[in-house]
């Protein structure tokens, strides 16, 4: 009897080793490479200009030794991830994500590139997916059964952020002694960690989001009555992007999203983060001298995920209706109204972004409760006191 065939089991090392040869490639010896030719042509040019055409043997001669020294390191570079490649399809080698230490690097690169590796390299892309135990679970009755046993019929669901991974959400779990979703277990909710490539644009992976949401919720073990969003960064833009993927399509009354009563973000840039901004227009000023040019293609490879993150995520849909908003903003001073603080906010997100307010004031979340960590930065925010107390408030 003909048996469908096993799952693929995954990118393993060799997989990675082949995407460090070509980036190598494309980034570092191409850069090397253009920047070398470019500060050569103005020096070759300086010269020329004292030597005349006495110049031009050693400016042939320098440009041949140069081009081919970079041209054989890129060449191996490209046999070398090629044959990689070959080897790779094999299934040989320990599987990425065996460790935590490869679903770090895993997490990290889809997010910087994860659009081109759906692309490229799909075998190297992240799925969208529930995870327990560095696993994804699939969204059935059986495998969800399994992987909860003790589920009830509260749901909190807990996306990362950028180039994160679920395991994110055990950072500075010494402080507390516990973790948001242990504490809240313990309060009758079943935490679901998600896991998905942040380097995709925050609209795809909010239809993602909407569809797995949607399986989860059929195929959960009991009926679901309440569902909770939690959000760290860049997961709060992708929940409130599924929320209205929803809306769009008219499947906001009677899915998993009317059962929606709580949103909680944590540090998100809804206004946009000024890392982004700063990264765009740092390619688009290092592009104007030759001799700079390819430290800015350097920047300017970063995925759409990253260039969502310039504006962050602005819509005309308001809030979902039945569905309290939460807002956790950070800032590295005690005041959000610190004149550092108000800039920096936490290093990577200001605190008027956390809360969806623009320069105008202008609030995304005109109803929302707002609360502000002092004295912390954006990883901060997970695990802390303040938020824990709160959360629990929330959701009680």
């Amino acid at each position: 009897m003909d048996t469908a065939p096993s799952p693929a089991p995954g990118p393993t090392v060799v997989d990675a080793l082949s995407l460090l040869a070509a980036v190598t490639d494309e980034l570092v010896v191409g850069s090397a490479r253009d920047t070398h030719e470019a500060i050569s042509r103005r020096v070759h040019a300086v010269l020329g200009l004292g030597l005349g055409s006495a110049a031009a043997p050693v400016e042939s001669l320098h440009r041949g030794v140069a081009s081919a020294v970079y041209g054989g390191l890129g060449l191996a570079l490209r046999k070398s991830s090629a044959g990689l490649d070959r080897l790779a399809a094999t299934g040989v080698g320990p599987r990425l994500e065996g460790g935590a230490r490869g679903r770090f690097v895993s997490s990290a690169v889809n997010g910087l590139i994860g659009d081109e590796l759906l692309r490229d390299r799909p075998q190297l892309a992240i799925p969208m997916a529930v995870r327990v135990g560095g696993r994804d679970v699939h969204a059935a009755p059986a495998d969800l059964a399994a992987a909860f046993p003790a589920a009830t019929g509260k749901v909190v669901v807990f996306l990362h952020g950028l180039c994160e991974n679920e395991s994110y959400w055990r950072f500075h779990r010494d402080r507390t002694g516990t973790t948001y979703g242990e504490a809240l277990a313990t309060r009758g909710w079943t935490p679901v960690y998600l896991r998905t490539n942040t380097g995709l644009p925050i609209r795809e992976n909010g239809v993602a989001l909407a569809a797995l949401l949607r399986d989860v919720v059929a195929s959960w073990p009991v009926e679901v009555e309440r569902i909770a969003l939690v959000g760290h960064s860049m997961g709060g833009l992708i929940m409130r992007a599924g929320l209205n993927v929803l809306a769009l399509e008219g499947q906001a009354d009677g899915g998993w999203a009317d059962r929606v009563t709580d949103v909680v973000t944590l540090c998100s840039p809804h206004r946009g983060a000024p890392i982004a901004w700063g990264i765009g227009h740092g390619s688009r000023l290092l592009a104007l001298l030759p001799e700079t040019s390819a430290f800015g293609r350097i920047l300017d490879k970063r995925s759409e995920g990253v260039r969502d993150l310039v504006d962050g995520y602005v819509d005309e849909l308001p809030p979902l209706k039945e569905a309290r908003y939460r807002l956790v903003a950070a800032t590295i001073t005690q005041s959000a109204r610190h004149p550092v603080g108000s800039v920096v906010g936490d290093y990577l997100v200001r605190p008027r972004s956390a809360v969806g307010r623009d320069r105008r004031g202008s609030e995304m979340f005109p109803d929302a409760e707002t609360l502000h960590v002092g004295r912390t930065d954006h990883f901060g925010v997970l695990n802390h006191p303040e938020v824990l107390a709160a959360l629990l408030r929330w959701l009680a």
